[in-house]
């Protein structure tokens, strides 16, 4: 659909020549792979009204300011990375950077130009790096050395990442050592070795930057820590100090919170210790190629990166088959953050799936249904409703076991693939098939 849009602005005069001229590169190579999809072209695969995509790419060829807000949703597929690729690329096609409200946002969070690197010194690590959507692969199949301890903390992975029943494996391994850091007893702790109590927000300071906004503060604790509990920090430093990482201090955590604010810029810092709400350095109304610029050496917009070469905007087709014809998608829950709070949920959660695909597989409203694939099942109950298109089915993210039938969710039957860019996770690439319980 973006490659379409793209099309669209440079065959009927929308695109921005004077501005692809001046700050962009690779605008000829991403003309080139954007006429390979054609309005109608584009409309039937992605299974949407060619008229409704023509009419959205005149109005956004033909309007400023203007302004795309991405989301992530889209990464979480095999083409999550040429997807935001393509995306981002449309505000400087169109010509809508350089007036305020035009452009793109995705998230602030980077506007104070301070990086993790800047508040705490890391030391880069020794060993290697494993992708979080791998971890089924490291526990169950790494043997070069094979992964002996498994510490967890800020997740619960058995909820939240792909190939659940991989890491289910590799979590009963009797040689695998698993502590978890955590304030309830999640999915993944049940199977720890050892479970730390850890505090919540309301017992630890923390520095918190905004996801959309201009937002920079000081969290303060609003009550002290509870029982054993301990903060990341305070665990860490500890840790540190005890296998001989870092020498012991009493600075603690409110002493080390103003440490770190001390390697912030100095306006910055002082606004924010001083509880005033502290300026990003480029004011809070940024206008894009005015008051910001990208951070690429020479501040050109990299419409066809080289280093993604051979194919950036290279599109891989639907992965569905005949035996698994329905896509499943596990979209965010209004009343949980991925899986925090999920243990709350007081029922058997309720697939979603549109009456098309219902009524030929004699699926009514409050069946009890199994949802399935080569990875596994989810057995559950059935919501038949228009809310999803036909092809698809919907279950929540971040589900814990307790609300299915056999304890498994969504993930059991996410692939752990990666996306070509950026080696994201293929949440939204699960196909899989729906049946009434009990029918073989």
């Amino acid at each position: 659909m973006a490659l379409a849009v793209a099309n669209e602005l440079f065959t009927r005069g929308w695109a921005d020549e004077a501005f692809l001229s001046t700050h962009a590169d690779g605008a000829v190579e991403l003309r080139q792979a954007a006429a390979a999809w054609p309005v109608e072209k584009a409309a039937t695969e992605a299974g949407i009204d060619p008229a409704a995509l023509t009419t959205f790419a005149e109005w956004y060829g033909t309007t400023s300011p203007a302004v795309i807000r991405c989301g992530w949703g889209q990464e979480r597929n095999r083409n999550g990375g040429s997807s935001s690729l393509a995306i981002l690329a449309l505000p400087a096609i169109g010509g809508k950077f350089g007036v305020r409200g035009g452009g793109f946002t995705m998230t602030n969070s980077s506007a104070w130009n301070i990086a993790q690197e800047t508040l705490v010194d890391v030391p880069a690590p020794q060993t290697r790096v494993v992708n979080m959507n791998h971890l089924g692969r490291a526990l169950t199949t790494y043997d070069d050395p094979p992964v002996s301890v498994l510490f967890v903390y800020n997740s619960n992975p058995l909820a939240t990442s792909p190939d659940q029943n991989e890491i289910r494996r590799g979590l009963m391994r009797d040689d695998l050592f698993t502590v978890v850091h955590d304030q309830v007893m999640t999915d993944t702790a049940v199977y720890a070795d050892l479970v730390l109590p850890a505090t919540t927000f309301l017992e630890h300071y923390d520095v918190a930057r905004g996801y959309g906004s201009y937002h920079l503060q000081i969290v303060r604790p609003v009550i002290a820590p509870v029982g054993e509990s301990r903060s990341n920090h305070d665990l860490f430093h500890e840790l540190s100090v005890r296998f001989g990482f870092a020498e012991g201090d009493d600075l603690g955590e409110t002493g080390q919170l103003l440490e770190a604010a001390g390697r912030m810029p100095e306006a910055v810092a002082a606004d924010l210790l001083g509880d005033r709400r502290p300026e990003p350095p480029t004011g809070r109304r940024p206008v894009q190629f005015v008051d910001i610029h990208p951070r690429t050496p020479d501040q050109r917009v990299r419409l066809y990166p080289v280093e993604l070469s051979p194919e950036p905007y290279g599109y891989q087709a639907d992965p569905a088959t005949k035996t698994f014809p329905l896509s499943l998608i596990t979209p965010a829950a209004e009343r949980t953050v991925s899986s925090t709070l999920a243990e709350l949920r007081p029922n058997i959660v309720k697939l979603k799936i549109h009456p098309d695909d219902a009524h030929p597989r004699s699926i009514a409203d409050g069946d009890p249904v199994k949802i399935f694939n080569a990875l596994g099942e989810v057995q559950c109950e059935a919501s038949v409703t228009p809310e999803v298109r036909p092809g698809t089915v919907s279950l929540p993210k971040g589900l814990w076991a307790r609300s299915t039938f056999n304890g498994s969710t969504a993930n059991a039957l996410a692939p752990d693939t990666l996306s070509t860019i950026g080696a994201g996770a293929c949440f939204n690439d699960a196909r899989v098939q729906v049946e009434l319980r009990g029918r073989h």
